[in-house]
This record gives C-alpha cells, structure tokens and sequence, in this order.
C-alpha cells in the first residue's frame, strides 16, 4: 500500500508486509549491480524470514535473476552487502556458500543416472560413501523418485527431471534454495499440479526459499511473500494477497492479475472517503478510504474485474457506475469475461461467475448494460 494512503488494511496483514530486522534470515543492503553503463539491480533492500518461501516477481530485464545469481555467488554486487543467517557472504566463492541454486534448465548430467546426479555434489566434497548412499535415498525419497534412482534423465518426464533436479538441491542441506524460474520447462496442466507439490516438499525440509518468476500465478500460488521488481527496483513487497488487494502503484495494479484503472482527481477528501470526477465515467467514483493530498491532486483508482457487476438495471446509487455496451464475452467455464465498452471509448473488464450469469440471465454482445462497483472495491493509487 502506498506510504501516504489511509487504507483501512488490518493492522496485522500490514504488519507481516516486512519482517521486523532481527527476524531476517536473509538480508540484502543497498545491493547495486551494474553492468558497464547499464544498472541491472538499483540499490535493493530486502530482508527474507526464515523458512520463507520468497517470490522475485517481474518481466525480463526487471533486475530478478540478477539478484538471484548475486546470492548465489555468481554474480558481485557492485555495492551493497548480502547476509545469509548473519553471514556476510561478500568473501565467499559459490561452493562455500550455505546456499544451492536449482537452474531453469535444470542441468543434469545426461550421462549419470539419477542417483549418481543427486550425489555428485557431495562426492565432490569428499562426503563419506554410506553417507552419501543415505542422503541420496532420503533426497530421492523426498521428491518421490526413489524407483527411478536407476534411469537416466532422458527417461525421465519433464517433471521427474524437475524432481530429481530438486533432490541434488537438497540433498546438501543448503541453508537458502534458489529457483530460477522453477516451472517455465513445464506444460500448463504439469506445472499447476507441480507448484502445489513443490511447495509441500519444501516446507518438509528446514530451508529458506527465494524463487524468481515472471509468472504471476506461480507466484501468487507458491508464495509466502513476494516483491515486484521494475527496471532494477523493488516496486512492491507483501503477501500474495497484499499485493493483490492494495497495490501501491498503477504498475503493481497492472502487473499482478488485470484491473481496470480510472484516471481522475480528487475533489472531497475524507479519513474514511474519497470523491474521485474521473472523464471516464458520467457518476463520481466513491472510495472508502481517504488520502493525504491536494484536492485537485491526480489519482487512480483500480478496480479488479471480479468486482465489477454487469446489469441491464440502473443501479441505485449515484456513484461508481456508468452506461455502456457488452463488445465482447470470452467463456472461460467457470466465469466469463465481459468487455463493455463506455460512452467515452474506455473498456472496462468484469469477471462474471457462471453461477451469477445463470440465476442472473447473461447480457450478450451489443446488449445496453451498466458497470457497476462497490465503494470498498476500489483501490487509490497515487503514484
């Protein structure tokens, strides 16, 4: 939620948006990463939990994997100290780090056998053999893939490749996981089964997770918390349905899922209320939460399409809605989208449930309708 809002959020939803300091687990301080003239990561602070399951969330070139690859050791901050369990890790190569990374590619070895995969790590590190055996088979049995220790990765699905590449992972009892873009190999119906078990092997295991996605539904899914990252900054950090519900800015509220934004200004200020005159809309927009500004001052207000309500009635209020005409339905099965067209030439999106439309009677393509939202629904967005 943006700083100078007067959101009525719970005090305790607000409260888990940043971990208090002496509860970091992970602490990153001011890291700044360039590249020549280009800053890939722009002086980022974060701090992490223990045990957290932490999402970086963003577009290509957004800074995420950059950040990823410097807590991993393969990339240097430029400036900046990172701290994992109160260990400066700015003087320790890869392989000393409490730290494994689990590549999107997953880089198996073709020529090894999933067990010999799995153990390749902590033959490296000169780890006893009947130690390895055990760890290997408590690993293997972990993901599920203990039956397929013999296969070689080629024999293997894409997601028992994943598995297996979660396994060598754990197997060194890192003290931080890193997954860089753990589902992108996968087919849609795989990769919504897979987020789910991933998430339960996860919190099996004593380790503290940092996943980078450009997906906004594996991370919504997976997360315990996640950051928005833009252009080298962090944008916006809170629960999945923190930053879903409050964004602080027109790029959050744009970013994770669709909304629908309303360009307008202030004209009555109240700490429980605002009146937004918007050109989009003939009604004024009514918000139940106030701001700290200038009236006058340029506001959005998001509203996300399953707030939105599609009648053939006017409402009864003389505020937040407006006419328009239905130009497009998508059934999706369970809802349907509607696209209606206002008077002005804005579209504006509501997500209809099925159940509704069936009790409700479903407006068609070119139907007369109104959109309508409720005070509560909309989100002020000052930045």
């Amino acid at each position: 939620m943006n700083s100078t809002s007067k959101v009525n959020a719970p005090e305790a939803a607000r409260a888990t948006a940043t971990p208090p300091r002496n509860d970091a687990f992970v602490r990153i301080e001011n890291v700044v990463k360039k590249f020549g003239d280009s800053t890939a990561v722009d002086n980022v602070s974060l701090n992490i939990a223990k045990n957290e399951l932490f999402a970086l969330l963003g577009s290509s070139g957004c800074g995420k994997s950059t950040l990823l690859r410097m807590l991993a050791g393969l990339e240097t901050a430029t400036s900046g100290r990172i701290f994992v369990d109160g260990e400066d890790l700015a003087s320790l190569p890869p392989y000393r780090r409490p730290v494994n990374m689990m590549f999107q590619s997953y880089a198996l070895f073709p020529h090894m056998s999933v067990e010999s995969n799995v153990a390749f790590g902590l033959k490296q590190e000169g780890v006893p053999k009947n130690e390895i055996r055990e760890r290997v088979a408590d690993a293997l049995n972990l993901v599920q893939m203990g039956r397929y220790a013999k296969r070689k990765p080629h024999q293997l699905s894409g997601g028992q490749q994943q598995r297996v590449a979660l396994a060598r992972s754990l197997v060194k009892r890192p003290k931080l996981l890193l997954l860089d873009e753990p589902m992108s190999a996968l087919d849609k119906k795989i990769r919504q089964k897979t987020q789910l078990e991933l998430v339960n092997i996860i919190e099996k295991v004593d380790v503290t997770c940092v996943m980078v996605t450009h997906d906004q539904e594996e991370a919504m899914t997976m997360a315990n918390r996640l950051a928005v990252m833009s252009e080298g900054h962090i944008v916006q950090i809170g629960s999945p349905g923190e930053v879903y519900e409050f964004p602080n800015s027109r790029f959050s509220a744009e970013f994770i899922g669709s909304t629908n934004l309303f360009e307008g200004k202030v004209v009555e200020d109240e700490p429980d209320h605002i009146f937004v005159e918007s050109e989009d809309l003939e009604t004024r927009m009514y918000v139940s939460h106030g701001v700290t500004g200038p009236l006058g001052m340029p506001v959005g207000i998001s509203v996300r399409p399953e707030r939105v309500r599609v009648t053939r009635e006017k409402p009864g209020t003389p505020h937040n809605w407006a006419r328009g005409v239905v130009t497009d339905v998508a059934y999706m099965g369970s809802y349907s989208l509607y696209h209606v067209r206002l008077p002005g030439g804005k579209v504006v999106v509501s997500n209809l449930s099925s159940s509704h439309l069936m009790s409700e009677g479903a407006p068609a393509w070119n139907d007369d309708v109104y959109v309508s939202w409720s005070p509560a629904s909309g989100v002020v967005l000052t930045q």
